[in-house]
């Protein structure tokens, strides 16, 4: 997404929900589609490997692969050859296949491969903030020079993809800990809000994702620090100037734009009185 691209909040859903489902074949296992894959690469994932089948309706794993394990194995080897094509480095970061959250994992796949396969994604993010005086301030971190996906970008306090073999609880608390060293039973006391979903055209793929949305009040004067090299600095700010940096820049990472508003109409910054209120309210449903 270009920088500075528009201005508004309800052009960040837009963007967030741009895919066109022409360009990708449904990607399935079983007789259940759990995913999507753009049509150039289906067209030579079965010539390439033969644990890739080609269906009438899209492209599936060979039938004989009908355990976690196999299935799990024949992905690896496929997602080190897309990344070789694509020239991109996996992440050795395992996300389960799902279709939704609670199944059980049909296989695991790497990180970096869940766009290439447009398998559901899922993440927490958390809005860390403080009560003061003059009103509610938001905590704003920076994405460090080095990451991989929107470097300098800014982000939310806490934010991380949800992992296979861990609880969304778990997974607060280890991010919480990584990005802004916040001890698990202060971790524990945000509040879950509404889960947040898209589906976005990016990075030779497709992310559909699910992102576990929370509050956490943090004390005045409390001073998060990042532990895991991701996060560059911190900066409270007031809930005015992040509305207004959302609003008017392209300055955050773009997923997080969504969670941010969200917390602006859910704490009655963006009311029924804003023109672009009523649409909002409807991706976030």
């Amino acid at each position: 997404m270009p920088s500075d691209s528009g201005k508004g909040f309800l052009r960040h859903f837009q963007a967030c929900n741009a895919c066109d489902l022409d360009k990708f074949t449904p990607f399935t296992i079983g007789d259940a589609q759990l995913g999507w894959i753009k049509k150039e690469l289906a067209a030579v994932l079965p010539r390439a490997m033969d644990f890739f089948v080609s269906r009438p309706n899209g492209i599936a794993l060979a039938p004989h692969l009908d355990h976690f394990s196999t299935r799990s194995e024949a992905l690896a080897v496929a997602a080190a050859w897309v990344a070789q094509r694509y020239g991109a480095n996996l992440r050795n970061e395992m996300y389960p296949i799902i279709r939704q959250w609670g199944d059980k994992p049909l296989a695991q796949i790497d990180r970096a491969a869940v766009p290439w396969f447009g398998v559901k994604g899922f993440g927490v993010h958390v809005n860390g903030f403080v009560r003061k005086p003059d009103g509610i301030h938001l905590w704003v971190s920076e994405r460090a020079a080095n990451r991989q996906i929107d470097p300098g970008k800014l982000d939310n306090l806490i934010g991380g993809g949800q992992p296979i073999g861990l609880s969304i609880e778990e997974n607060l608390c280890k991010e919480a800990k990584e990005e802004a060293g916040i001890a698990a039973a202060l971790a524990k006391t945000a509040k879950q809000v509404r889960p947040i979903s898209y589906r976005i055209e990016r990075h030779n793929g497709m992310r559909d994702d699910t992102l576990f949305v929370f509050d956490l009040e943090l004390p005045e004067g409390y001073m998060p620090h990042n532990t895991d090299g991701e996060v560059a600095s911190f900066e409270l700010m007031p809930l005015e100037k992040v509305a207004a940096l959302v609003r008017d820049t392209d300055k955050f990472k773009f997923n997080c734009n969504l969670v941010i508003i969200d917390f602006l109409v859910r704490h009655g910054f963006l009311t029924l009185a804003h023109g672009e209120y009523e649409k909002i309210i409807s991706f976030l449903k």
